[in-house]
């Protein structure tokens, strides 16, 4: 592939994969390492790739399949803790609507196992049986991880958003 076409490629791509690979790392140094790795993948394998019009989603995988290389280096996925870490402080709180944006960074303070999954599903769209292959773990455990986050994001907004709101 010709350089300036890469730059352009990049260019283009870089903003969108950044924030798929913030979704599921916090470290910047991480988040950047996996996105040079994601755009190393993409340059090598682009002739793989069978249709065009795919390139995109076809990206925000290789991108993701980085972000769980980092993470099953780091996360037991098998295990999740009960509390959770400290109390978010969002400025939006006291609004009454909750964007996208507040989303993910509550998302932030829901254990790193219930996040990826939350992740993988709601987001990404991928299913349990998808999920369970990717991360080493059973399709009930992606199913109970999904659960725990729903319920731990479900009290957050609840406790940030409704109840200031009354």
């Amino acid at each position: 592939m010709h350089r300036a076409a890469q730059r352009q490629l990049y260019e283009l791509m870089a903003p969108k994969l950044y924030q798929t690979c913030k979704r599921y790392l916090k470290k910047e140094e991480e988040i950047e390492e996996a996105l040079a790795d994601a755009f190393y993948t993409i340059f090598t394998k682009l002739d793989q790739l069978k249709e065009v019009l795919a390139f995109e989603a076809w990206a925000r995988k290789i991108a993701v399949n980085q972000c769980l290389l980092t993470l099953r280096k780091n996360v037991n996925f098998n295990i999740y803790i009960d509390d959770m870490k400290q109390e978010p402080n969002l400025e939006s709180a006291s609004e009454t609507f909750l964007e996208a944006e507040d989303l993910m960074q509550l998302l932030n303070h829901i254990p790193e196992g219930c996040k990826t999954v939350f992740n993988l599903f709601a987001i990404e769209g991928f299913s349990h049986k998808e999920i369970a292959s990717m991360l080493g773990i059973s399709e009930g455990t992606s199913k109970s991880q999904l659960n725990v986050s729903r319920t731990k994001l479900k009290e957050l907004v609840n406790g940030l958003y409704y109840q200031k709101a009354k």
